[in-house]
């Protein structure tokens, strides 16, 4: 199930995850609702898979002026959405909603989900929806458009509230190991690429240059580089800075190792270089971070 827009890498390795896929599966199954995961430059240009579409927003994105007002929207949320889950509606009460993935202070992608009604549809709404098309001189078949339109599903807001929560709860977990995905090895994984991450894994603590992993896989530096980025859409010096402070991750959840004891067992030649990558990767100093854990 691909519930994605975006060649994003980072947004590639979490929707193909299987955390997100079996919550994504469970999520649609139960509520029979939308769910897909974009990147931060995709949000208004994002699309659900066909299955998952509402046939009223299906028929209304056919035509351009209601696509133009759908897209708004789109631009709405990507504006409003940085810090915190959001919902706005298009001109017909459909309701879209993005949620923030957050990872050291930025936003690496959105869980996008809506085209769904928090009132019943009546007469009176679905009157002034054939009206506003009527004027927007869209040339679309309002028989079919108000079967569409009753036909929608419909929460309360309490409930639709609830959902949502639920969605940045999940979010906050999928941002946690976001780093975590990236890292693993993957089926696509070249021979010579696979055994690097292997290597950098296993001998994290040590020299990890360019040239001295390369001479591990018997290829060339320059070669190696250019593929090992091309598999891995991030270079070989910041898959290496990534792949220290996971591992310092999960050793600061030992509170018999010292701060500083963690930064040189994972292969920082320095505490400011640490403490620098750890806050740029995870948005917080790994002592900050170590205090969060015990809330």
């Amino acid at each position: 199930m691909k519930n994605h827009t975006s060649e994003d890498p980072c947004v590639e390795y979490l929707s193909s995850s299987q955390i997100f896929q079996d919550y994504a599966e469970a999520f649609t199954s139960g509520t029979g609702l939308p769910l897909n995961i974009v990147s931060p430059e995709m949000l208004r240009m994002a699309r659900y898979e066909d299955a998952q579409q509402n046939p009223f927003c299906v028929l209304l994105a056919q035509k351009n002026n209601s696509c133009a007002a759908c897209y708004k929207v789109q631009c709405a949320l990507e504006e409003e959405a940085q810090l915190e889950a959001k919902t706005m509606k298009c001109f017909a009460g459909m309701c879209e909603t993005a949620v923030p993935l957050r990872e050291g202070g930025k936003v690496i992608a959105f869980l996008r989900t809506g085209q769904v009604l928090l009132h019943t549809p009546d007469r009176t709404k679905f009157n002034k929806i054939a009206q506003q098309l009527i004027d927007w001189g869209s040339l679309v078949d309002l028989k079919r458009v108000e079967e569409a339109f009753f036909g929608t599903r419909v929460f309360t807001e309490a409930k639709y509230e609830a959902l949502i929560r639920l969605l940045s709860i999940f979010a906050r977990h999928l941002a946690a190991s976001a780093n975590a995905l990236k890292l693993a090895e993957t089926q696509s994984d070249s021979a010579a690429v696979g055994q690097a991450k292997s290597h950098i894994q296993t001998h994290v603590g040590d020299d990890l240059s360019l040239g001295t992993v390369a001479k591990v896989v018997n290829t060339s530096a320059s070669h190696f580089s250019y593929k090992f980025k091309q598999a891995t859409g991030i270079n070989f010096s910041e898959y290496v800075s990534l792949t220290r402070v996971e591992k310092a991750r999960n050793l600061l959840e030992n509170p018999n190792l010292r701060v500083s004891e963690i930064a040189f067992a994972v292969g920082f030649q320095s505490l400011s270089q640490y403490n620098r990558t750890f806050k740029r990767v995870t948005g917080q100093v790994p002592g900050s971070y170590r205090r969060s854990l015990a809330r």
